[in-house]
C-alpha cells in the first residue's frame, strides 16, 4: 500500500499562526519536502520537531518529485510545505501533486495561512469576487501580455511582488492599467505589518523615491464596467412593438422597453403612438 503526500499551510510571518494538525502532521510523517530546507528546519526547530528533510524547488521539481513518490509509492508519509503560506499555489509543489494524483498516490491538506486571502480582507477592496493573479514574469514581453489580458478585469486583483522589483512592477501596472486604487499590503502577520491604501500613481511616484522593504501583495480594484451606448429611440419603439405583439398594453410595452434601453417610458410611449398614428384609450392605459 502507498503512503500519503499531505499538504501543510505554515505561517506567513508570526510562527505562532502553526496550527495544532499543522504540528500533528510534521511530527507524523516520514520526512518533509522543503522549497528551502533551511526556512523549514527554523519552523521545525521551533517546534522542537526532527524529521529527514528533502529539498523541492523550481529547479529540482520534476526528478525530486520522482523520487519522493517512488518513496510514497513504497509506503512512506510525506508532508509538502513551502517557506510561507500554503505549498502548490503559485508554488512548485504544484507539480508534485500533479504527479502523486497521476501516480494514484492519496493527497491531504492541512490548511493553513494564507497571503492571497489574509491580503485581500485587509485590503478595503471589494473582496467578493477577485482573481489571483500570483508574480508578473520578469520577461518583458510575457510581462505585458499578461497585463494586456487584464485591462478589462472587473474583479479585485492580487499579485506577489517581491521588494527589489516593485518599483517597477508599479509602473507597469500603472501604464497598462491606468490610475486606480491599491492596496500595497507589507510583513503580513510579521512586526512591520502594513496596509497602505492609495492609487498606483502615487504609489508608482512614492517608491521611485523611497526603497522598498519586506515582501509585498499588491491588492488592486478591478476595471470601471464600460459605459453601455444608450439605445436608439427607434430601437426601443421596436422593442415596445414586440412587446405589443404579444398581447401588453402600449402603456406596458413602452414600461417594458424603457427598463431595457434607458430611455424614458414617456418618449418610447409616444413614439409608438407617432407610429401607429393612434392614440391608446383610457382603459388600455390603465390595464397596462
Amino acid at each position: 500500500m502507498s503512503g500519503r503526500l499531505t499538504l501543510v499551510g505554515t505561517p506567513i510571518g508570526n510562527l505562532s499562526d502553526i496550527t495544532p494538525r499543522a504540528v500533528e502532521a510534521l511530527r507524523g510523517c516520514d520526512f518533509i519536502a522543503a522549497e528551502d530546507t533551511r526556512v523549514t528546519s527554523h519552523l521545525l526547530s521551533h517546534l522542537d520537531i526532527r524529521k529527514p528533510l528533502v529539498s523541492y524547488y523550481e529547479h529540482n521539481k520534476r526528478q525530486r518529485g520522482e523520487v519522493i513518490c517512488a518513496r510514497l509509492l513504497a509506503g512512506e508519509n510525506a508532508v509538502l510545505v513551502t517557506d510561507a503560506g500554503m505549498p502548490a499555489i503559485s508554488d512548485p509543489g504544484e507539480e508534485l501533486v500533479a504527479q502523486c494524483h497521476e501516480k494514484g498516490i492519496p493527497v491531504g491538506v492541512v490548511p493553513g495561512p494564507s497571503a492571497v486571502v489574509t491580503a485581500i480582507a485587509v485590503a478595503g477592496l471589494p473582496s467578493g469576487r477577485f482573481t489571483f493573479e500570483g508574480f508578473l514574469s520578469m520577461n518583458r514581453r510575457s510581462r505585458r501580455e499578461h497585463l494586456a489580458s487584464l485591462r478589462e478585469e472587473r474583479r479585485t486583483m492580487v499579485f506577489y511582488e517581491a521588494p527589489h522589483k516593485l518599483a517597477s512592477t508599479l509602473e507597469d501596472l500603472l501604464e497598462a492599467l491606468g490610475d486606480r486604487r491599491i492596496a500595497l499590503v507589507r510583513e503580513l502577520t510579521k512586526v512591520h505589518e502594513e496596509v497602505i491604501n492609495t492609487t498606483l500613481a502615487a504609489a508608482a511616484n512614492r517608491y521611485r523615491e523611497e526603497t522598498a522593504r519586506g515582501e509585498f501583495v499588491l491588492v488592486i480594484e478591478g476595471a470601471c464596467p464600460a459605459e453601455q451606448p444608450a439605445a436608439e429611440p427607434g430601437e426601443a419603439v421596436q422593442i415596445a412593438a414586440g412587446y405589443m405583439e404579444e398581447g401588453l398594453s402600449a402603456s406596458e410595452a413602452a414600461k417594458r422597453a424603457a427598463a431595457e434601453t434607458g430611455l424614458k417610458k414617456g418618449d418610447i410611449y409616444r413614439l409608438l403612438m407617432d407610429r401607429d398614428g393612434s392614440e391608446e384609450t383610457e382603459e388600455e392605459r390603465s390595464n397596462g
